[in-house]
């Protein structure tokens, strides 16, 4: 598959991990689509482990458990497909899946035949238990080749978890995103884990071979598999602004059915969604203020000549980040500002002495898409 933009949909794990079956799958797909996330562009439903019976058939291919999936995985996707909606499932390189399934190794190509046969559209590729002798470069390229040759267009999500240099190798894999970090968790602290874990590798993203952040934890509220004590508003604003202005995929973790409306707004916000799912993809950068890691500027430019910034106060107390337009491409000397839209708040700004500032309490960020006007 090639795709030009980071995907976006909803991932059983985070909330439900093995409390999965079709009535599950098929309501939330229903929620998804009401709540207005498909037309937002969240298109992939997609389930992770724990699908699958603990052995596979006689004729060694993978088999659904039939008391979470009575009509098996083709009806579950034939029914995403009627409502417009894309079908994910989960596999490891492995011997076995993390919650001890049966995976891909020395399995890849019957596996990828089987998941075409299914109508799948999108596999998300583990890595455990993966035997110490394995080199996980050849054994993500021995997927993406069987993949690529199943007769169907599946979208290769890699989830090697940044592990064994996954950077150098994962672009000749044909994976189309690639996981960056470890599982996160719904709190602070692993938000900010993972986001400054995004620091060193930068130059490793991009189309068609996107970094994944991993799946989002906003509106989960501290309850399901990955709950611990949950964010605070704020934290998951910064946490969704953040993946949105690394270009990371976005796949909703926490349970639609009973998504409240301050959730929504967050995961449906135009500006943010406009800035992840920009058409150039360009890759964003960090500046630090003042050397602070804490208080990172990210920006990105964006293909209309537009420039995204977010001013994150990672801190525990409160600060007033700022960059420098010179160090963004804003040169002030030939009588040039910006001006634009705070993301959230909806407020204009328009900056001046060719500073771009904001007063940020703890565990808060502020995010503009602004244009290049004169003085």
């Amino acid at each position: 598959m090639i795709t030009h933009k980071p995907p976006m949909g909803w991932n059983t794990w985070n909330t439900f991990a093995a409390n999965i079956d079709e009535e599950l799958i098929l309501d939330s797909a229903d929620k998804l689509i009401a709540a207005g996330l498909k037309d937002a562009g969240y298109e992939y439903v997609v389930v992770d482990d724990c699908w699958a019976l603990r052995e596979r058939g006689k004729d060694g291919k993978l088999v659904p458990d039939p008391k979470k999936f009575p009509h098996g995985m083709r009806y579950v996707a034939d029914k995403l497909h009627e409502k417009g909606l894309k079908f994910g499932m989960y596999s490891c390189c492995g011997t076995m899946t993390c919650a001890r399934f049966p995976a891909s190794f020395n399995r890849e190509f019957l596996d990828a035949q089987t998941f075409a046969e299914w109508g799948v559209d999108f596999l998300k590729y583990d890595y455990c238990f993966k035997p110490a002798g394995a080199v996980g470069a050849e054994l993500y390229r021995r997927m993406g080749l069987a993949l690529a040759s199943s007769g169907r267009d599946i979208l290769f999500s890699g989830c090697s978890w940044g592990a064994d240099k996954t950077p150098e190798w994962i672009g000749t894999t044909g994976a189309n995103m690639w996981r960056s970090t470890g599982d996160i968790f719904d709190c602070w602290e692993s938000v900010k884990s993972l986001i400054r874990q995004q620091y060193d590798i930068l130059p490793f993203g991009g189309r068609d071979c996107f970094n994944d952040m991993d799946m989002l934890i906003v509106g989960m509220h501290g309850k399901g598999n990955v709950g611990v004590k949950g964010c605070t508003p704020d934290e998951y604003k910064l946490h969704f602004a953040a993946w949105c202005l690394f270009g990371s995929p976005l796949m909703i973790g926490c349970d639609i059915r009973n998504m409240d409306e301050e959730t929504k707004a967050i995961l449906t916000n135009p500006v943010l969604l406009g800035i992840d799912q920009d058409p150039r993809c360009n890759r964003p950068y960090i500046l630090k203020c003042e050397g602070n890691e804490d208080l990172p500027a990210v920006v990105r430019t964006l293909a209309n000549g537009d420039i995204a910034v977010g001013l994150f106060n990672l801190s525990d107390a409160h600060a007033d980040p700022y960059v420098c337009l010179d160090d963004i491409g804003v040169p002030s000397a030939q009588g040039k500002t910006v001006e634009g839209t705070e993301a959230y708040t909806g407020q204009t700004i328009r900056a001046v002495n060719a500073i771009l500032s904001a007063s940020l309490p703890a565990h808060s960020c502020a995010v503009y898409r602004l244009k290049i006007t004169d003085l």
